[in-house]
């Protein structure tokens, strides 16, 4: 790799390694220490292609659900099987990893300026600006861009598009993968919220296990399969299918409306 070779959006590749580094060990505690982070079937990463995979996943923190999902995916690549144990998979991380964010988000601020470095794709929201309900067209460079990002590397999103459970799978997602036929590894988060602030850079309670379940990737019929069918598809895979709530405890439930009730807040 030349000292000064950069990615697709002109971003110094030497730089982002950098910035991984760095965040990588100021956020490892968060996951191994004063939190533990239980992982499952992250040996699918390894079986991965180097390019064209898109990540889908629920969503509970600003930053703390793609931080962890970085350590692990890197320490997957390492050899390391279900455990981010041994920082060292940090010193070579895989530097086409993106994730799309809202960029009113990225915008926020020093630290998620920086942050963005390190691999956002930053989109406009169609549906909500600054907490107001918005209604207007698909930015279609934000389109090309996560294609872009697709055809480097690896992608990670969040189809709902907002850290609050059971809200609707923005069909953008299923557009995105009509269009550029990525392999799409659905990804399971519990914990998070319970660990983090909104923003997931402060932690807010000590002793919380946070779960990460890497699936297996969908079978996705990309000529014949309707937008209707792939969203079905994701809202099963991340369990955000409106069925889930019915095989969840009531008091589980209770806890989740009381802690919706506190925020005003929306990625």
């Amino acid at each position: 790799m030349g000292l000064f070779k950069t990615n697709p959006f002109g971003h110094y590749n030497i730089l982002k390694k950098w910035l991984i580094r760095i965040a990588g060990m100021m956020t490892h505690r968060r996951y191994r220490g004063f939190n533990e982070l239980q992982i499952d079937g992250s040996e699918i990463i390894k079986e991965l292609p180097d390019t064209g995979v898109l990540f889908v996943s629920n969503h509970q923190t600003y930053f703390a659900d793609v931080v962890a999902m970085f350590h692990v995916f890197n320490a997957s690549l390492s050899g390391r099987v279900d455990s981010i144990k041994n920082i060292g998979y940090l010193w070579q991380p895989k530097l086409n990893i993106y994730y799309v964010a809202a960029g009113e988000t990225m915008r926020a601020g020093l630290l998620p300026r920086i942050m963005a470095y390190a691999g956002a794709i930053t989109v406009s929201r169609t549906w909500r600006e600054k907490g107001k309900e918005v209604d207007r067209p698909v930015n279609l460079s934000d389109t090309e861009n996560i294609g872009i990002a697709l055809h480097d590397g690896w992608v990670i999103t969040f189809p709902q598009g907002t850290t609050k459970p059971w809200k609707p799978i923005r069909k953008g997602t299923a557009h995105i993968i009509k269009q550029y036929k990525p392999v799409v590894v659905p990804i399971v988060i519990d914990g998070f919220r319970r660990s983090f602030d909104k923003k997931g850079i402060r932690i807010k309670k000590r002793g919380i296990l946070q779960s990460m379940e890497i699936k297996k990737p969908l079978q996705i019929d990309y000529e014949n399969d309707s937008i209707e069918d792939i969203v079905e598809q994701i809202e099963y895979a991340i369990e955000q299918h409106p069925s889930f709530l019915k095989v969840i405890p009531q008091e589980e439930l209770r806890k989740e409306e009381e802690l919706n009730k506190t925020r005003r807040w929306e990625y």
